[in-house]
């Protein structure tokens, strides 16, 4: 069990972690399957159930939770498995008219090869579960819980860490480096000195889970993950938590004190009906578009919420930061290792930043066009008018909340476009889409991921029979990285080096494209020098053949 003992907090960790919601345990998961000591400081000592919070799990995310091995488990886990539903509903309540529905949505279904593993709708408290068990599992005594970061100071070797317990009790702690992923008021980030730089929505907006038992028995529309309701008594986003009695809504542009007022009315008017419910809990909270200034100080990093705060439209606030959890993870554990160089981890804020910016911008285009901005007279009128104003209605949605809720060209399109672990292309040659990408994925002949095969550190994937790799084999040897020599061949290798525009391809931990070649380069310790952020190793610049 995770430890609330504070006789249980080492004198030092290689990595300790300020906060242990998702981002923060999966960056232990990270590190700690790579062998890394991390500590992981969490003020709840239960994970509360009473806020689901985000509950999209993207393609992305369940990719990273394939490769630690606990994808199966979460889905297992989640109320509302993905078969159960793939649509999103626009309707004047759930008991009223339909004005329009996306379907397939949020990789929710199989499409080829595109992906390893779809989608998840899970409410954050399972994921939070499932990585707790996890981080128990590979580093037993290291999820601190009932305890919280309220100092740190960097120094030239060693970060000291001061941590609270019990009744105002200080421990401290030294560590290599450490990871602020303590949210919005991030004691981290004020430490460093860094500060979010953006902008904050002015609408208020209420939300709440709620129980209503027999409320599905009413519903007009079939099931459906989201259900957009469409009305002027209650604009609201709302769907279920499970299969039963628990749902979660949204009102949008309704403030603290109406909401505590109102919640019945607000539930109602979703309804369409007067129905019996509870409310289990409150969140009011209020959109923002604001990312810190820089990430880094020293030895400190941030990670999530802590670095950045986008509106939830789209699902993409947590998966981001996972995603930021993964690249610092690896990194972090390659220097530890002994194998990254000085530049490896300046290459986390340069990748991540553009990432982080991208989705701020998505959301907040998300943001535009809500409940509140389709209300229109006549939506559920029996006549004429009413027809003609929900096909307006209709178009309208189509044509401003499809980027939403089919939005696999942002997950999976994210791309390092530049950094210093990437290696620019020579001038004259053309250019590739892939380098600094996610691998392009694959689903074998015998149904196999092609990234079940990928090594846990570096992997060179070769997909000719004549292609040679001893030179970027001795090269991995010399710099001490761990190095995976994946052969495909056959039909399947020759398509998949024409889609990826070469023969050889070097992966990083993390299932991105660090290099493309039809041949080892000429200087494969300078290729690899760069890969590892050592670049100023290499006398001579990295050459391609």
């Amino acid at each position: 069990m995770p430890s609330t003992d504070d006789k249980r907090i080492p004198p030092h960790v290689q990595v300790l972690i300020a906060g242990g919601g998702p981002v923060g345990l999966a960056a232990a998961v990270e590190l700690g399957r790579r062998g890394v000591d991390c500590l992981v400081v969490e003020p709840r000592v239960t994970v509360s159930r009473a806020r689901p919070r985000c509950k999209t799990l993207n393609v992305r995310t369940m990719e990273h939770l394939r490769r630690w091995g606990l994808a199966e488990r979460l889905r297992q886990r989640a109320p509302l498995p993905a078969s159960w539903a793939q649509d999103v509903v626009f309707c004047t309540s759930l008991t009223g008219r339909e004005l329009s529905r996306f379907t397939g949505v949020l990789g929710l279904v199989p499409d080829g090869s595109r992906f390893a593993e779809i989608g998840q709708q899970a409410p954050q408290y399972v994921l939070e579960e499932v990585l707790r068990e996890a981080v128990e599992e590979t580093s037993p005594g290291r999820l601190v819980l009932g305890s919280q970061v309220v100092g740190v100071s960097d120094g030239d070797d060693l970060v000291t860490v001061t941590v609270e317990h019990g009744a105002g009790q200080l421990t401290t702690v030294t560590a290599d480096y450490v990871v602020g992923c303590d949210g919005p008021r991030s004691v981290v980030r004020d430490e460093i000195g860094a500060r979010y730089v953006g902008e904050q929505a002015l609408r208020p907006n209420f939300g709440m889970v709620f129980e209503s038992p027999g409320l599905w028995e009413h519903v007009a529309h079939g099931p459906a993950v989201q259900y957009w309701v469409i009305n002027a008594t209650a604009p609201a986003l709302v769907g279920p938590l499970d299969r039963t009695d628990t749902w979660w809504a949204i009102g949008f542009g309704v403030d603290r004190e109406t909401g505590e007022n109102d919640a019945q009315q607000i539930i109602d008017g979703v309804a369409g009906r007067p129905i019996e419910a509870k409310v289990l809990s409150t969140d009011p909270w209020t959109a923002r578009m604001q990312i810190v200034d820089r990430m880094r100080h020293g030895r400190i990093f941030l990670a999530g919420d802590a670095a950045h705060l986008n509106p939830p439209f789209g699902g993409h606030g947590l998966n981001t930061g996972i995603g930021d959890a993964v690249d610092l993870g690896w990194k972090l554990a390659a220097v530890l290792e002994g194998w990254g160089g000085p530049d490896i981890l300046d290459s986390y804020e340069s990748e991540r930043r553009p990432v982080q910016e991208r989705v701020i911008r998505e959301a907040t285009a998300n943001m535009r066009v809500l409940s509140t901005e389709l209300l229109a007279d006549n939506l559920e009128a029996d006549d004429e008018a009413g027809a003609q104003a929900r096909r307006a209605a209709g178009r309208r949605i189509q044509e401003t909340k499809k980027a939403e809720f089919h939005s696999l060209d942002l997950v999976l399109g994210l791309r390092a476009a530049a950094s210093p672990i990437v290696p620019a292309e020579p001038e004259g040659q053309h250019g590739t889409t892939w380098a600094g990408a996610r691998l392009p994925h694959l689903f074998l002949e015998d149904g196999q991921s092609l990234y079940d095969l990928l090594g846990t550190d570096m992997t060179l994937l070769a997909l000719a029979p004549d292609v040679l790799v001893p030179a970027v084999e001795e090269a991995a040897r010399l710099r001490g990285v761990p190095l995976t020599v994946v052969r495909l061949s056959g039909p399947v290798a020759v398509e998949y080096a024409k889609l990826l525009g070469a023969r050889l391809a070097l992966v990083r931990p993390d299932q991105v494209v660090a290099w493309l070649g039809d041949e080892a380069p000429q200087d494969a310790l300078a290729l690899v020098d760069i890969l590892i952020g050592d670049a100023q190793r290499s006398e001579k610049a990295f050459r391609s053949p």
